[in-house]
């Protein structure tokens, strides 16, 4: 059995995805204490050639919460900024008309979820229901059994194939038998010059749509 752990992302990465999509069984450890190096509250999209970060942003008292407890900081105001940097990336890419209204509807929604995790398991969603995919996952924290030491829960699953985040060393309790879900970053036809790796699936929704059944086949 094939067992991926990773922290509940609203848009994961290729690699992540990668992961969730090789496995027989998909934990979200929602358990772990939130990092602001982490990737649950943030995510890269390609920015006028460059790497660029969008985030939600947490409130300070929940900062040493475990993930699943921290709660999205409302007071501040994210969501136009959000939604403006995805906007300016990617107003010019191929698909981005097609799903504009959609996207643009449920970054909205943020503003009706105290919980950055609710949020994140909405977006997920949403995302996946776009790139016609169909992942099934659990929470650590609904999984009886569950032991955030990741060697003892691959044990007691009998899983004989383990992945976990990628590069997430500086944030996630990581075991030395995990695998890595990709060995390359498959390419696909990028807005702008060049293709920069480490995107989350909003560049790939942007960029390829309904036509991003073709990377997967590449990574799964």
């Amino acid at each position: 059995m094939k067992l991926t752990i990773v922290q509940p992302q609203f848009a994961p990465n290729l690699y992540d995805l990668a992961a969730m999509l090789k496995a027989d069984r998909v934990i979200w450890n929602d358990l772990e204490q939130w990092s602001r190096k982490g990737r649950t509250h943030r995510a890269v999209i390609k920015g006028e050639q460059v790497k660029q970060w969008i985030n939600i942003p947490i409130k300070t008292e929940d900062k040493k919460k475990a993930i699943g407890e921290v709660r999205i900081e409302h007071d501040e105001d994210w969501i136009e900024p959000f939604w403006n940097a995805i906007y300016h990336s990617y107003s010019e890419a191929t698909w981005f008309d097609f799903f504009v209204d959609e996207l643009q509807h449920d970054i909205d929604q943020a503003a009706e979820f105290e919980k950055l995790l609710d949020f994140n398991i909405y977006f997920f969603e949403r995302i996946m229901t776009y790139l016609e995919l169909n992942i099934e996952y659990e929470l650590a924290s609904q999984v009886s059994g569950f032991d955030p030491n990741p060697d003892v829960f691959l044990e007691k699953t009998g899983a004989d194939i383990l992945y976990q985040e990628y590069d997430s060393k500086n944030y996630q309790w990581l075991s030395d038998q995990a695998k890595p879900a990709l060995k390359e970053h498959p390419e696909y036809a990028q807005l702008g010059d060049g293709f920069l790796p480490e995107c989350s699936i909003i560049d790939l929704l942007m960029n390829c749509g309904k036509e991003s059944f073709k990377v997967f086949e590449n990574i799964t």
